[in-house]
C-alpha cells in the first residue's frame, strides 16, 4: 500500500486585495507519497507558491484540508502546528533566507536548536555531503549564490523531515549551479527518502522529477 505523507483536498485560497476577494487557488487536490519527487509548475501568477505555503502549514486555506500522516494540520492549534512544521517539513526558499550574522554551520543548526536538539554533528554531515566542508565558518556574504542555496538545503534537512518543499530553489542560480543543486536534490531523494515537492517554472527541470503537477489559473490541469 502506498504511504501518502501529504494530502491536500479541495484547496481554495482567496485574498482580500480590494472591494472583492481575489481567488488564487480554486479547488486543488493532490497527494505526495514517501520518497516521491514531484514538481509543481505553471506560469507566473498561477498560484504555485501560494499552494506550497498552504501545503507547508504557512497559510491556512480559505476552504479545504491538508493532511500530514493523516493529521488535519489546520485543525491544530498554532503551537502544535508550529511543532509539526519543525519536525515534519523542511523548506527551501528562492532567496535563501539565511541569517547574515551567522556562519553557514550556525544557520543550519538553528532549526535543530528550536526543536531542542543538538544538531551540530548532523549539520556538519549535511554541509560536507553538499560539498561545503570548507565553508562551515563562512557567513552568507562570503558565499556564492550556489553555496548559499546549498546551505539553505542543509538547513531544511537538519531535522530529517518527512517532506521537503522547495520554492523556485534554482530561480537565482546560473545554469551550472542549477544543475549542481538539482543533482543534489535528486540524490537526497534517492538516499534519504523524503517526499520532495519543487515549485518551478523551469519545465526542463520539472521533467526530471517523477511526476509533474501543472497549475494554470489556480487549477490543476495535469497531474
Amino acid at each position: 500500500m502506498n504511504n501518502i505523507v501529504l494530502r491536500a483536498e479541495t484547496i481554495h485560497k482567496s485574498f482580500n486585495l480590494g472591494p472583492s476577494p481575489v481567488n488564487i487557488l480554486k479547488g486543488i487536490s493532490l497527494s505526495a507519497e514517501q520518497g516521491e519527487l514531484l514538481s509543481i509548475c505553471g506560469p507566473s501568477g498561477a498560484g504555485k507558491s501560494t499552494l506550497l505555503n498552504v501545503l507547508g502549514g504557512l497559510s491556512k486555506p480559505s476552504f479545504g484540508k491538508v493532511f500530514m500522516d493523516g493529521i488535519d494540520i489546520y485543525a491544530l492549534s498554532d503551537r502544535d502546528l508550529s511543532k509539526l512544521r519543525g519536525k515534519k517539513i523542511g523548506t527551501v526558499f528562492q532567496f535563501y533566507n539565511l541569517l547574515s550574522d551567522f556562519t553557514a554551520l550556525e544557520n543550519v543548526i538553528i532549526p535543530a536548536m528550536i526543536q531542542g536538539v543538538n544538531g551540530r554533528g548532523k549539520a556538519k554531515e549535511l554541509l560536507s555531503d553538499l560539498g561545503l566542508k570548507d565553508r562551515f565558518n563562512h557567513k552568507p556574504g562570503e558565499l556564492s549564490g550556489g553555496e548559499q542555496q546549498r546551505v539553505a538545503l542543509a538547513r531544511a534537512l537538519v531535522n530529517e523531515p518527512d517532506i521537503l518543499l522547495a520554492d523556485e530553489p534554482t530561480g537565482n542560480l546560473d545554469m551550472e549551479n542549477t544543475d549542481i543543486l538539482f543533482r543534489l536534490i535528486e540524490n537526497i531523494n534517492r538516499t534519504r527518502g523524503q517526499a520532495i515537492i519543487i515549485v518551478t517554472h523551469n519545465m526542463e527541470l520539472a521533467r526530471r522529477t517523477k511526476r509533474v503537477v501543472e497549475i494554470v489559473d489556480g487549477c490543476v490541469v495535469k497531474s
